[in-house]
């Protein structure tokens, strides 16, 4: 990648990245401002916003919004996560102004109408009980929850039932007051665009935004424990994991190919001793969830009801074995398997932009892909023994869902 970077005296940041062989741009803002940053009282208000951001403005109705990006041929989406939320579009090279225009307005001049608000409700509340009707979903939730309790870093993302229908306009507007200022946002777009212009034109588009507020998070403190929950099901849902690390720490890189060697892949230990060997799961895997301050390292797998017992053990079996020898042969796989994945990302202008904006929010600018390659080609041996001692040193989180 060779994004450019651009603040605004608002303190917004634009960060591009131009390809100019594609004939289309991937473009959106993206909020610093997530689950972590809520109040018990309002957990689940960064995924309502997410919702209602679409309903309306001052000057569009939710019809109007959605009409006029699909008119173009253009398409709008949004997501919400524990450390940020983000509304992004796609669109031909020529309609970039249109969606500058259409996410800073949703951003800036959203009406919160109440009927909307309520219609909407009912549709999150849909979404929390489907969540609830899935198993292998709903496990990650309970597993953050006992990883960290009694902080919003442990809290669901999409929150209750309960607390979302509690949630007013006046709330909504006065979260966005709060955390929807310059600093916070990153707007970002990759594709067949002159960062000049796109510059230009956010900050035309962006002059309504509210003054900074206190920021300030929670820090991460990772407790871990034991949770398990009897259903009527026919598969186990199993989760294991350890304290992870934040993603500035010196090990990211290292965790990332451990991670791949334990459970990332086919080749993987735990997919060839767990599920080729042994037939105890269709589905095994592990992975790292990486936080501004802190982080979680887990492995899931879906298991029948009289193997949970001795799957546990088995996984952390297997994670010692990596912390004692590994062969150079699986180092360099795990090497390749993760700079192949960073590679063919960047063929995506979708990708590429989520990148840029996650970068410049986590070092301050995107990263140079040959830096990155460096690092992960510099990951040896030792450092891996020292990663999975690290992982086995603390207190472990097991959270476990099915039969009983």
């Amino acid at each position: 990648m060779s994004g450019r970077l651009s603040e605004l005296p608002g303190g917004l940041r634009v960060v591009s990245d131009t390809m100019d062989t594609v004939e289309t741009v991937s473009l959106g803002a993206w909020i610093e401002v997530g689950t972590r940053d809520e109040d018990a009282s309002i957990n689940g208000i960064s995924h309502v916003l997410e919702h209602m951001a679409f309903k309306g403005t001052e000057r569009r109705d939710a019809k109007q919004i959605v009409e006029e990006i699909e008119n173009v041929g253009g398409h709008l989406n949004a997501y919400t996560s524990r450390e940020h939320t983000a509304y992004y579009a796609k669109v031909l090279k020529e309609d970039v102004p249109l969606a500058v225009d259409i996410i800073a307005d949703i951003l800036q001049h959203s009406v919160m109408n109440e009927t909307e608000l309520a219609r909407e409700q009912d549709v999150i509340v849909q979404e929390i009980n489907q969540s609830f009707d899935t198993p292998d979903d709903v496990v990650f939730d309970y597993f953050q929850e006992t990883a960290f309790p009694d902080q919003a870093i442990g809290r669901p993302v999409l929150g209750t039932a309960d607390l979302v229908r509690s949630i007013t306009p006046d709330t909504l507007l006065g979260y966005m007051a709060r955390h929807y200022s310059g600093p916070r946002i990153i707007f970002a777009a990759a594709g067949n665009i002159d960062h000049d212009r796109l510059v230009g034109l956010v900050e035309d588009a962006f002059d309504a935004l509210p003054d900074q507020t206190n920021g300030e998070r929670e820090p991460v403190r990772y407790v871990g424990g034991d949770f398990r929950q009897t259903r009527d099901l026919e598969q186990a849902h199993l989760l294991l994991g350890m304290e992870g690390i934040s993603y500035l720490h010196d090990d990211f890189h290292g965790l990332s190919v451990f991670s791949t060697l334990l459970g990332g892949g086919m080749s993987s230990r735990l997919f060839q001793e767990v599920r080729e060997k042994r037939g105890l799961a269709y589905a095994i895997y592990s992975y790292m969830q990486c936080y501004s301050d802190g982080g979680l390292f887990g492995v899931y797998a879906g298991t029948g009801k009289n193997d949970v017992e001795g799957l546990a053990p088995l996984i952390r079996d297997e994670i010692e074995k990596l912390s004692l020898a590994i062969p150079e042969n699986e180092i360099n796989r795990a090497r390749a398997q993760i700079k192949a994945g960073i590679l063919m990302s960047l063929e995506s202008t979708s990708s590429r932009c989520e990148q840029m904006a996650r970068q410049t929010m986590v070092f301050g600018h995107p990263l140079d892909l040959d830096e990155v390659v460096a690092k992960i080609e510099a990951v040896d041996e030792a450092a891996l023994k020292r990663i999975g001692e690290r992982l086995l040193s603390g207190k472990p989180t097991m959270t476990t869902l099915g039969p009983g």
